[in-house]
């Protein structure tokens, strides 16, 4: 496979919310690859149009530095479109810089077409993925996490509070493994539906106008946490308007309920929809305060 080099001085890092001082980086990063993410069809596909295909975007870092973790990362876009910039290739980028593999999940939504239950479909079979080709990418198969932004927190969540074991009769290696993530990120994330701070187009665009209230409670993850849950860390800001703090503090506190270990970051400033925030102040911070996180949680 072709090898990428890049060269990041201390301004261009800074960007990325890294505080990083002296010469350029030298890194040789794989070339990302893009694969189908169902190679023999999407279960519910509504045609053959590339709509109907959702894709995995893979970003490995180099060897030398890979540490054998991964995250599936889910943009996020209000279940409506993808953010696929500043939360997906800039985030690929950041856990390349210290060994974490990334995969890029270009999930199915409204602006697709779909509703659920596809982008939780598409965000599993991400996770069972890196998890049975693991071999093949230099992976831990358990240390797969997931990360997803806004309503990809949602999508996140939901992956991490409503998952399986994996199919052992199948035929098919990838549904033989377990959809469970190993951890979380969830960054400024859609979490509670049918409440005064719920992200009503969110809920909108995955459900419909009318669900039937079961289906919105089972989907409000905080009511869905159980000790099986996987370790999380959450960041969200004060000022958010478009996703109120309290998704994030609400599913913090079921986590503490359930004794699941947590890490959350509520900052004063910032703005809904951040992605790395390398210029705000204090939410800034967060990328490397994750890293901390993870490298604590995972021992690399």
């Amino acid at each position: 496979m072709m090898l990428m080099h890049r060269c990041r001085c201390s301004i261009s890092v800074l960007t990325f919310g890294l505080l990083l001082t002296g010469t350029c980086l030298l890194d040789a990063a794989e070339e990302p690859k893009t694969e189908l993410l169902w190679p023999d069809g999407a279960p519910g596909a509504k045609g053959d149009q590339p709509q109907d295909k959702p894709m995995l975007i893979i970003h490995l870092p180099p060897a030398d530095k890979a540490n054998g973790v991964a995250v599936v990362v889910c943009p996020g876009g209000g279940y409506g479109h993808l953010a696929m910039d500043h939360e997906g290739q800039q985030i690929a980028d950041w856990f390349n810089s210290f060994g974490v593999a990334a995969f890029i999940c270009d999930y199915r939504h409204r602006g697709k077409g779909y509703g659920h239950p596809a982008p939780l479909m598409d965000a599993q079979q991400a996770i069972r993925t890196a998890r049975a080709r693991a071999k093949e990418f230099r992976l831990d198969p358990k240390h797969i996490g997931i990360m997803g932004f806004s309503a990809g927190g949602h999508l996140a969540s939901t992956a991490g509070t409503h998952f399986d074991a994996g199919d052992a009769e199948s035929a098919d290696p990838i549904a033989r493994v377990s959809s469970r993530p190993d951890f979380m990120i969830l960054c400024y994330p859609v979490i509670a539906f049918d409440e005064p701070f719920s992200h009503r187009g969110s809920q909108r665009n995955l459900l419909g106008e009318n669900p039937e209230a079961a289906l919105v409670r089972s989907l409000s993850n905080e009511k869905q946490i159980t000790p099986e849950t996987p370790p999380t860390f959450l960041f969200h800001t004060d000022e958010d308007k478009g996703v109120p703090a309290e998704n994030s503090v609400m599913f913090y506190l079921a986590l503490r309920r359930a004794g699941v270990p947590a890490e959350m970051h509520i900052y004063r400033v910032g703005r809904h929809g951040l992605g790395l925030a390398g210029e705000t102040p204090g939410a800034r911070h967060w990328p490397k305060q994750c890293e901390d996180w993870m490298r604590s949680l995972l021992k690399f």
